[in-house]
């Protein structure tokens, strides 16, 4: 595998359109406040022994922000960042690759840890507690066993899908860390921020309108005040303020729940459809034309936070939010049901 996949993060200027909005420091990344503390606290401790880190685990929904604690660890400790995912670590080759070119200190950032191959697995569990990997060459008789010895390092996992990890695995984290979703409060410092980076002009009411329909998720506010700066731009002054806001996630239909138009689909097909449920997940994926992957990883957390649907052991129901949002009634079975 080739070492450009494994570069460090490049501290080189950007242009405004390309400027980096992650935060570079713990002091400038706002929300999952306990997670912080936590990573400060054994950082300093760290390095007061002149030690390494122990291996840390991220989970939590997209856009969250592990990529970014990642960048702000390596920061804070001074070292070096090499970053890969899962799926690109395809044999054990691979994992020696990428664990040969790291030193002391580093730290390795694996994404989507939880699709990781098996075999692979059980090479790096050697490499995180003894700081050894052991390849073996050859098959059959003729098969030998080389082991390599490894500096010290720091693994950070991040994962989706924390469910998915084996026992082993997760046993083998010194700090298991989830993130949660944002407040509206929390997302509106963080698109006040990024405004300032971005030299977007932004009052108060307009950072909240984005905040509020940003799904909880610092990522998708940052693409939506990319979208609401274009939009105030060309049919605006310039300015982002609230009604701007509001004209601006309407043309791309995202409501005032942050709902966008799937979302909608996918209520009215689960109560008009189905009579508000229960529905198994592959029913409601081809009721709305889209995978049921990109349902359960995307659509469905937001609407089971919101309150709109529910999973049950018969499958996902409709809540009583979501009969009001769509605008329907629930049919007397379903109410009692609810």
């Amino acid at each position: 595998m080739s070492d450009s996949n494994f570069e460090p993060t490049s501290s080189a200027p950007n242009t405004p359109d390309d400027v980096s909005l992650r935060p570079p420091a713990f002091s400038e990344f706002h929300g999952q406040e306990k997670i912080k503390e936590r990573l400060i606290l054994m950082v300093e401790a760290a390095q007061q022994r002149d030690d390494v880190l122990e291996h840390v685990l991220l989970s939590g929904p997209p856009g969250l922000g592990k990529t970014t604690l990642a960048n702000i660890i390596s920061g804070a400790t001074g070292t070096q960042l090499h970053t890969t995912s899962g799926p690109q670590i395809e044999k054990a080759g691979d994992l020696a690759g990428v664990l040969t070119n790291v030193q002391k200190g580093d730290i390795l950032f694996i994404d989507e840890i939880h699709r990781l191959h098996p075999a692979v697995e059980e090479y790096l569990y050697p490499a995180m507690e003894d700081f050894r990997l052991d390849i073996i060459i050859d098959s059959g008789p003729s098969a030998r066993s080389i082991q390599l010895s490894l500096p010290k390092f720091t693994l950070v996992g991040a994962t989706t899908r924390a469910g998915m990890l084996t026992a082993p695995l997760r046993s083998r984290f010194g700090l298991v860390n989830r993130l949660d979703y944002y407040t509206r409060e929390q997302l509106s410092v963080i698109i006040v921020r990024s405004a300032g980076l971005l030299d977007i002009s932004i009052k108060p009411d307009g950072a909240q309108e984005i905040a509020s329909r940003s799904r909880g998720t610092p990522r998708i506010a940052n693409n939506l005040l990319r979208w609401v700066r274009d939009f105030a731009q060309v049919r605006g002054d310039g300015i982002i303020d609230g009604d701007t806001a509001v004209k601006a996630l309407a043309m791309i239909d995202i409501d005032n729940d942050g709902l966008d138009e799937m979302d909608v689909r996918i209520l009215e097909a689960m109560i008009y459809k189905f009579n508000g449920g229960p529905v198994g997940l592959s029913s409601v994926a081809v009721a709305v034309g889209e995978d049921a992957s990109t349902l359960e990883e995307v659509h469905e957390p937001f609407l089971i936070m919101q309150g709109f649907i529910k999973r049950t052991p018969r499958g996902r129901v409709a809540m009583p939010a979501a009969y009001k949002k769509i605008g329907a009634t629930p049919t007397k079975a379903q109410g009692e049901l609810l």
